[in-house]
């Protein structure tokens, strides 16, 4: 019998020439923990090290930087488990750290695969924002010394984009280091976060509409889940002002999904916490406006527009190959004139008894 078997792609196995570690810019992970009076504590801290790979223009004399990250454990190992004989304790907790970028998308159809695809998703998005953060206070291309200190010019020198709601949690994310970190005022940190995203939806398939159970956010990153429920709440409270009384619409623009399992909706809030929405066609924007999202687009109309991704292969094939795209042309047009003598001719059969 015959099946299909999957098998890792080993691509590191022996290292890449083109990428370089950055471990001088290792950032720290929380993870779980507790909140006390706003303030994130007893955290599981995992390291994010960089790799960067360089990405040269074509002919322009301009290299831009790849940054991926590797999941690194604070505690590589444990000398004491060892001695004891518990030699797998020992690595225990580098494993676990480790797996977080072992595997991208692991299975999901059981809880431990549930939570680490949603560790996977905060690790890349919390150390993607820290960098992009250190970058902006730093003083000079390559400086780590903080200097810029207001946050006023960030939506000019960052522009992030989410693609689909993988990448939501960027918006609480942003928020905490804005407000917990950076210390600023609520209002002036919503408003800079807004004006620095913007949100891709590329289906309406429910995989790309991610529903995180609240008590897996509560335990995995209960700050975040504090910081989301204050956006519904000031959301909602717009709700209310432009729909008085319209209780059913809050219940379905709430970023807080209460019918049946308490779940945290993530295209809500990526929508709430950026500036614009886009589809990737124009018949698929128009599917958002008027049935996915169409409370959202009657309470932001401003923010829903249109990004074709990508080129229809007739055009593409026009652009690329004329030769050939001049033979298909020849070749149809011939069809369709066989296919019009034939239908006249069974026609005049027809008609002729």
């Amino acid at each position: 019998r015959s099946s299909d078997l999957e098998y890792p792609d080993e691509w590191l196995r022996f290292g890449n020439p083109w990428e370089k570690p950055r471990p001088e810019y290792t950032i720290p992970i929380n993870f779980y923990g507790r909140v006390v009076d706003g303030e994130w504590k007893d955290t599981h801290i995992v390291l994010a090290m960089p790799y960067d790979t360089p990405i040269p223009g074509y002919g322009n004399d301009t290299v831009n930087t790849l940054r991926l990250w590797s999941a690194k454990a604070s505690r590589t190992f444990e000398l004491g488990d060892f001695n004891q004989g518990d030699y797998i304790g020992a690595v225990l907790g580098r494993n676990q750290a480790e797996n977080i970028s072992r595997v991208l998308y692991p299975n999901d159809n059981f809880f431990e695969g549930k939570e680490l695809r949603l560790k996977q998703e905060y690790f890349m998005v919390s150390a993607t924002l820290q960098d992009i953060v250190r970058r902006y206070k730093a003083s000079k291309f390559g400086s780590r010394h903080a200097v810029r200190e207001s946050f006023e010019q960030f939506p000019e020198k960052a522009a992030i984009q989410l693609n689909d709601t993988h990448p939501s949690l960027a918006i609480p994310e942003l928020m905490r280091i804005f407000t917990d970190l950076e210390k600023l005022a609520w209002e002036d940190a919503w408003k800079i976060c807004q004006a620095t995203f913007g949100y891709t939806n590329h289906t309406v398939l429910p995989e790309a509409l991610e529903r995180w159970p609240v008590h897996m956010l509560q335990n995995l990153l209960p700050r975040h889940l504090e910081i989301i429920y204050k956006i519904n709440h000031l959301f909602l409270q717009e709700v209310s002002a432009k729909w008085p009384g319209d209780f059913d619409r809050m219940r379905r623009m709430s970023l807080v999904e209460e019918e049946g399992e308490k779940r945290i909706n993530m295209a809500h809030l990526s929508i709430v916490g950026s500036h614009a929405v886009n589809g990737v066609a124009r018949l698929h924007s128009e599917i958002l406006k008027a049935r996915v999202f169409k409370d959202f687009y009657e309470m932001y109309p401003e923010k829903f527009q249109n990004k074709t991704n990508g080129i229809t292969p007739r055009r593409w094939l026009k652009l690329c190959n004329p030769g050939l795209s001049d033979i298909v042309s020849d070749v149809r047009r011939r069809s369709e004139t066989t296919k019009r003598v034939k239908h006249t001719i069974v026609s005049f059969c027809r008609e002729s008894g």
